[in-house]
């Protein structure tokens, strides 16, 4: 049975950023890089001649940014977003992206956005992976506290406050003081977290009500970021949507 290929295209100015995506996709079956580039003009050549079905792309780059890039390409592939800057995520979701890499990428979180990528595939409907994870049980994590790995149920949580090298997590429930920072945690979230400010990140299932300066979780009310703010909203109309 002949396996179909992905076809990659990795889009980075810095060469160690670029061959560690190429060293994560070559453990991977069904993946190739078609290219590997140091700059988005030179992608947009590539992009001429061979068909990308999935871009690996830095948002910040010299002369043309990622985002300016992807915005302005007519056939747009599926796009991975990567960057070493925390608050350039939410180019990325403004873009629709499939997901988006906090540099160094780790392999388990790489791993992580090409189930995201595969869950984005014709034939597999948004409903369909819901489905699958809910058969799977609530998703959780482990984090460090009083020596302990203590599990999270996902779900549970409300939102995350960022306290210099801690996070509050604060659950339905309790709340747990952990030693990270807010950037590192956000990465062990999926996509049903979204950052509204520096030192926040709310379930965005869990929000009630917002306006163009705070995000209402029952009681709770959260400061909205500026440069957040445009994203933010797009995200929670989508979802009522």
């Amino acid at each position: 049975m002949t396996t179909t290929l992905t076809r990659c295209l990795i889009v980075d100015d810095e060469a160690l950023a670029r061959e560690l995506i190429e060293t994560h996709l070559k453990q991977l079956n069904g993946f190739e890089v078609v290219a590997s580039c140091a700059s988005a003009i030179e992608a947009s050549q590539v992009l001429q001649s061979e068909s990308v079905d999935l871009m690996f792309l830095d948002i910040e780059m010299p002369v043309l940014k990622g985002t300016d890039f992807y915005t302005n390409l007519a056939n747009k592939p599926k796009v991975i977003f990567t960057t070493a800057y925390r608050d350039y995520a939410v180019d990325g979701f403004e873009l629709n992206a499939v997901d988006y890499l906090l540099k160094p990428v780790v392999f388990a979180r790489f791993f992580r956005a090409i189930e995201r990528y595969k869950a984005t595939l014709s034939g597999k409907t948004s409903t369909a992976v819901s489905n699958e994870l809910n058969s799977a049980g609530p998703a959780t994590i482990f984090v460090r506290k009083d020596r302990k790995q203590v599990k999270l149920v996902l779900q549970d949580i409300l939102y995350v406050q960022g306290l210099k090298d801690y996070v509050k997590v604060v659950m339905s429930a309790d709340s747990h003081v952990i030693k990270s920072g807010i950037g590192a945690f956000a990465e062990q979230l999926g996509s049903e977290f979204v950052r509204i400010h520096k030192s926040f990140i709310v379930n965005r299932r869990k929000v009630t009500a917002f306006t163009n300066y705070d995000v209402e979780i029952g009681e709770i009310e959260l400061p909205i970021g500026e440069r957040y703010r445009a994203a933010l909203e797009q995200t929670l109309m989508h979802d009522s949507g």
